[in-house]
């Protein structure tokens, strides 16, 4: 019976859960193009949450941009590493996410994204004082507690997997850098050791004038 009440009022929570729809990417972006991707809002006062981080290329660094409907510029920065913002949107449309790789000549970037459109209906008083809404109330809170322990996760798990991407770049590049550096040193020597026996060779086998004392 109690397990039964508890998913009754779970039940009737249902309609207070916000909801969201919610788009997480990873992109490449070559050197000197511009990528925007989209997200429709259907009413005014929808929140809308940007997230993104540069995995690797270059400095790790990339130029963005947020754009309302109306073609106003809610958002933007310069050779940013990652962001986190949560925005209101006060106009009904389509907004669009910019990155954009204009620093870069010859280096590619790669960006993970998230962008998340939810809503937030307002909770209404319970229509009765009693056991059922004391139960309803609690259950509630406990849901909004665990929603935003989930929410503090997430973010931590992002930073992690950002760290890593770029520890794992860094050490990529590390690799190839001192693979090659092995490489012009070998040549290098075995360059210099044919030079040293072709001079060698050319001073004890070259003929020149010979002279009567």
């Amino acid at each position: 019976m109690i397990l039964l009440h508890i998913l009754s009022s779970f039940l009737l929570l249902l309609p207070f859960v916000r909801l969201a729809r919610a788009t997480a990417l990873t992109t490449a972006i070559a050197a000197n193009e511009r990528l925007c991707f989209y997200a429709d809002v259907d009413k005014a006062g929808e929140k809308i949450g940007f997230y993104f981080a540069v995995q690797s290329g270059g400095s790790f660094d990339i130029d963005f941009d947020v754009i309302d409907p109306n073609d106003k510029v809610l958002l933007d920065g310069q050779r940013e590493r990652q962001g986190d913002y949560v925005l209101t949107a006060n106009t009904v449309g389509e907004y669009s996410f910019c990155f954009e790789n204009d620093m870069s000549t010859l280096t590619e970037k790669l960006v993970d994204f998230d962008i998340m459109v939810e809503s937030e209906p307002r909770r209404e008083a319970p229509a009765k004082v009693g056991s059922m809404a004391d139960h309803t109330s609690a259950l509630e809170e406990s849901i909004f507690r665990l929603n935003g322990m989930l929410m503090n996760i997430r973010r931590t798990q992002r930073i992690f997997h950002t760290r890593e991407r770029r520890g794992f770049s860094l050490v990529t590049s590390t690799q190839n850098r001192l693979f090659w550096y092995g490489v012009f040193e070998s040549v290098g020597v075995i360059g210099m050791a044919v030079l040293q026996v072709y001079i060698l060779q050319t001073f004890f086998t070259k003929t020149g004038r010979r002279y009567k004392v």
